[in-house]
């Protein structure tokens, strides 16, 4: 028998390489020089990465289609390709370097296959992972499953100050994405500034690299999808640049763009744009 655990997330993801155009900025702030710590820290991160193995990604699978053949052994990651919490722990995947041992599998939330909740995963949302005869939920605890029984580079490091500064900056990542929402529906004194200015902040912590730890980890996964949508949807609608005045998140953006596990998940920002117009119509 098949067992089911629910370990947090709800529901748009991401994917395709940034558009051209004036939206060029939203992903490549001017350079900033590059002070010697953070070129060390790329080197060390591209060192620490997996070899990227390139893949083409499956059919997105719909109400019309058959079910994989679940529970045969094979590991899956079942995404919603526009959903930022799914994307969270698709980048895990790929920064694991496990394309190979964790076949993605593309759901149509719009459009969604009944067996999905009936024999997969009955929250019937995404992410959730089948592995060994079990299905897992919740994107912050999958980043956390996957870095600690796969295979590939840790995405967490030894230093214990740095672990309990993960868990802060974990923590907070769903006040960040509230505080960000709330400002959007219009909420009566939100002031959108106040969250990114936390993580400028939380950027001066360590001066060993530009993310978060110091070293690319989990916590820049954790945010990466809604920083990516956010910055998007603020700077062409609201006006609202979220790196002005923010130089250490301006430079965080431009190395998270320069890792491969995360690129190949973002979309177009323009679809991007688009359904967040759809999704916070009444507000603009």
């Amino acid at each position: 028998m098949a067992k089911l655990v629910l370990l947090n997330s709800p529901f748009l993801a991401n994917r395709s390489p940034p558009s051209p155009n004036h939206f060029t900025r939203l992903h490549r702030p001017n350079r900033l020089a590059l002070s010697s710590s953070v070129i060390k820290t790329r080197s060390r991160t591209t060192s620490m990465a997996a070899k990227f193995v390139q893949e083409t990604l499956p059919p997105v699978l719909d109400s019309s289609s058959d079910p994989p053949p679940i529970f045969d052994g094979t590991t899956r990651l079942y995404v919603n390709l526009q959903c930022p919490y799914a994307q969270r722990v698709w980048i895990t995947r790929n920064c694991k370097g496990l394309q190979e041992k964790i076949k993605l599998v593309p759901i149509d939330l719009e459009n969604r296959p009944a067996w999905y909740k009936e024999k997969v995963y009955p929250p019937n949302k995404v992410p959730s992972l089948e592995h060994n005869n079990e299905v897992r939920g919740e994107s912050l605890d999958l980043i956390k499953y996957l870095d600690t029984n796969f295979e590939g580079p840790e995405l967490l490091p030894s230093d214990p100050a740095k672990r309990e500064f993960a868990e802060e900056l974990l923590s907070y990542a769903d006040t960040f994405n509230g505080a960000v929402v709330a400002f959007l529906k219009g909420e009566a004194g939100r002031e959108v500034g106040t969250p990114f200015d936390y993580l400028e902040n939380a950027l001066l912590k360590f001066d060993d690299g530009p993310f978060f730890l110091g070293q690319f980890s989990r916590v820049d996964i954790a945010y990466a999808p809604f920083i990516e949508r956010y910055q998007s949807y603020l700077l062409e609608v609201k006006k609202y640049d979220v790196i002005e005045g923010r130089p250490k998140l301006a430079t965080w953006i431009q190395e998270m763009n320069e890792i491969e596990g995360y690129k190949v998940t973002k979309r177009d920002p323009r679809e991007l744009v688009e359904r967040y117009k759809k999704r916070f119509s009444a507000n603009l």
